[in-house]
């Protein structure tokens, strides 16, 4: 029989995304709610305990909530929001953070999906912190610019509008959700200091991650590179470009939509020997790799489905 897959939260911009891509699939029984009763607890409450796996794309209250609605032992969660990234007992959904973490998710019934910008973070940073080529204790800080895609529906509508903003910097508190799992899984001692931004653009990603002398230490940009290559070469879905690739440039510009609707990431090293300065990059799409496809990525593995299916 088919996997009976459902999603709470369907409507909304990452359950929308997973939908047309699981709807393409013929190995899956795609649960639907009426959509006069997607609000009503009780029929989501029986849809989610008939589901094999049910994939969350709510608010994060509403995912505990819908957590604790699930009754039927089999019934696995997958949770897209930030609810349960770092809690106890959930597995973080980044199949390539580590060598056994494809098994840690096949295994789970509790698999919580990545944030898109600690997608980028932590896929850069943590095999060179592993290495020790960079110091967990160093005092790091990340940039980023993402597709309005990513922020709901009052941004989507925002920068739609005839008086859309150009570019929008935000999280001036310095306490953006997405840090947490961005320390911990980066395997950082410490916040680092992250700055995101918006353009106007509907999807795409730039992760930005600069390290000046006192960051890398003795490591070159070539060190870095050499490091990343070595850790993804058998990846199927993370590609490290040559140091200081210049073929990826149009004018000297990065553009951050060229993996649009693909579940690839890119990772690049621009680095100045003189300047001993090193900027480590990340390109994926905000609903791709960084939502919606890797959530595809995740439902596979706890199916015990080839990972790359649906997502070539």
């Amino acid at each position: 029989m088919s996997a009976r897959v459902f999603i709470d939260g369907e409507a909304g911009t990452t359950g929308l995304s997973i939908y047309e891509r699981l709807e393409r699939r013929g190995d899956l029984e795609l649960l639907r709610i009426d959509p006069e009763r997607r609000k009503d607890p009780s029929e989501r409450k029986r849809l989610l305990n008939l589901a094999d796996v049910a994939i969350l794309c709510l608010p994060d209250e509403a995912a505990q909530e819908a957590v604790s609605w699930v009754e039927r032992p089999g019934v696995k969660i997958l949770d897209a929001s930030t609810a349960h990234r770092t809690a106890p007992g959930w597995t973080y959904g980044l199949p390539e953070l580590k060598a056994e973490q494809r098994q840690r998710i096949q295994r789970s019934t509790r698999v919580a999906n990545p944030g898109c910008y600690p997608t980028g973070a932590i896929a850069l940073l943590r095999p060179l912190i592993d290495a020790g080529a960079l110091s967990a204790a160093a005092p790091l800080s990340v940039h980023a610019v993402s597709g309005y895609s990513g922020g709901g529906r009052k941004l989507i509508e925002r920068f739609q509008s005839a008086n859309a903003p150009k570019y929008g910097a935000y999280g001036f508190g310095l306490t953006h959700k997405h840090l947490p799992e961005m320390q911990r899984y980066a395997r950082l001692e410490s916040t680092p200091l992250f700055s995101p931004a918006v353009g106007n653009f509907e999807c795409g990603m730039l992760v930005f991650v600069p390290l000046g002398p006192s960051e890398r230490g003795a490591a070159t940009g070539a060190d870095l590179q050499r490091l990343l290559s070595a850790r993804y070469a058998a990846e199927p879905f993370i590609s490290v470009r040559p140091l200081n690739d210049e073929s990826a440039l149009d004018a000297g510009y990065l553009d951050p939509e060229a993996l649009n609707g693909t579940n690839r990431m890119q990772l690049f090293v621009y680095s100045n020997e003189q300047s001993r300065q090193t900027l480590l990059v990340a390109r994926l799409d905000n609903l791709g790799k960084g939502a919606a496809g890797a959530a595809l990525q995740n439902l596979n593995l706890m199916l015990g489905i080839e990972e790359t299916r649906g997502l070539s």
